[in-house]
């Protein structure tokens, strides 16, 4: 039997939670809600860029 990559990063992130399946599940819940806030970050920061290179401007 052959682990592939994503098999061994499953192992190692429930090996460092200690065997819990639902303390491995709610880390990952919580770095997957860190990354969508940073992605809508990078977002906003894209649509202002795009805005200030069109010369337009953002009501607050």
């Amino acid at each position: 039997m052959s682990f592939r990559p994503k098999d061994t990063a499953i192992d190692e992130i429930v090996a460092s939670c200690n065997g819990d399946l639902r303390g491995a599940v709610r880390a990952l819940l919580l770095i997957n809600e860190h990354l969508e806030t940073e992605l809508a970050k990078a977002y906003a920061a894209a649509a202002d860029q795009s805005l200030v290179e069109r010369g337009g401007s953002v009501l607050h």
